[in-house]
């Protein structure tokens, strides 16, 4: 296998670092760090440039908090140097060398290969065994808590076997295992027993139900996971099932395979051939990526009952595809629009911000024909 080098200049290229400088600013939602880092941009744009060349990679702690919508989990923000650093590293050593290595199957975080490309890619499966077979299968794998449970030794051999850059390595190990620094689970822990302290006093009538989901929030263990919330840590997460992916399609020999991160959906016409594969391969990410399935979200179905992917329930009905939104979806975007257009009124973000927000689930609602459900929620106030 052939692998990469000469790949970390590019990161302290100064087109590239102005360019993402740019880009990340865009996406920081912290208004008043964006305007305190725009005051000094230049200097920060030389300081990137500095701290690359000379390979003073010592990165700042990560400000972690927790969100419960839709479900509680931990997020891991950088400051917004550190952030531009990162975004470089994976656009110009991960992204690099690994996106002309990943299967059309492996849908997330792939620029041109995200939501509207799974549904259309799903939608093609769709159409092309319904054709052969009046009955076919659907096995839908999810993987137990994936981030917290990337091996580091098992990501960095398969980052070894890919890079030969020598302070690309560097830089990428460092990353890798900055979640083994204490005050990350120091921090996680405070903000659980905090949280379960808050619902202990509150009326809340699914208060039990909130509290075992806190409780059940992960901490890290040593040499194990990836920060949630960097963008190595996307690229990471696809890098990591890479393997496992060729796997599916050259061993086990399934054509109609979609993995959207840890979450995979196979399509064959054997169930029990699909209950074989299911065996394999639990067997090989038990074995090889120290991963364990979850069970719960874990099962095979027949086409007739339906799949959930991306928000939607897809179904075969008189040989057509039939796409409808998800209930919770239903619900999700309802009440989001609601909070969007309570932080529009009372001036909290801008006509351009509000418009980009709603224009995001409008771009996701379209491909189920959910253009009705789009303007009762919203008004028809935009585009």
């Amino acid at each position: 296998m052939k692998r990469s080098n000469n790949l970390y200049s590019a990161c302290y290229d100064l087109n590239n670092i102005v360019s993402m400088t740019n880009k990340v600013c865009t996406t920081v939602r912290n208004k008043s760090k964006v305007d305190k880092f725009e005051l000094y941009k230049t200097e920060h744009i030389i300081n990137i440039k500095n701290r690359l060349m000379n390979n003073n990679l010592s990165f700042g702690k990560y400000n972690i908090f927790m969100i419960t919508d839709p479900k509680c989990r931990i997020v891991m923000a950088q400051e917004i140097e550190d952030k531009i650093i990162n975004h470089l590293i994976a656009e110009h050593i991960l992204v690099k060398t690994f996106e002309p290595k990943y299967p059309n199957s492996m849908i997330a975080t792939r620029k041109g290969k995200g939501t509207s490309y799974g549904i259309k890619l799903l939608k093609k499966y769709l159409n092309e065994i319904k054709n052969k077979y009046d009955n076919f299968y659907v096995l839908k794998i999810d993987i137990s808590k994936y981030f917290y449970n990337i091996d580091h030794n098992i990501l960095k051999r398969i980052l070894l076997d890919n890079i030969k850059d020598k302070d690309a390595l560097k830089v990428l190990f460092s990353i890798i295992d900055s979640t083994n620094h204490n005050y990350i689970n120091n921090k996680i822990n405070s903000l659980i027993n905090n949280r379960i302290n808050y619902l202990n006093d509150s009326n809340l009538k699914n208060k039990e139900s909130l509290i075992k989901e806190t409780s059940e929030v992960p901490i890290y263990k040593y040499n194990k996971g990836a920060p949630l919330g960097d963008q190595t840590s996307q690229c990471f997460g696809l890098i990591y099932l890479l393997e496992i992916n060729h796997y599916i399609k050259e061993d086990l020999h399934i054509r109609f395979l979609l993995n959207f991160m840890d979450d995979f959906i196979l399509l064959h016409h054997s169930k029990e051939y699909l209950k074989y594969c299911l065996n394999c391969i639990t067997n090989k990410l038990r074995k090889d990526y120290e991963l364990e399935i979850n069970k719960k979200k874990t099962r095979i179905d027949s086409i007739k009952n339906g799949i959930d992917f991306l928000g939607y329930r897809f179904y075969i009905k008189n040989n057509h595809i039939i796409m409808k939104l998800r209930n919770n979806t239903k619900k999700k975007f309802k009440k989001k629009t609601k909070n969007i257009n309570l932080l529009y009124n009372n001036k909290y973000i801008d006509y351009f911000d509000y418009k980009r927000l709603l224009s995001s689930y409008k771009g996701i609602l379209m491909y189920g024909n959910c253009n009705n459900l789009y303007y009762q929620t919203v008004g028809g106030f935009i585009c």
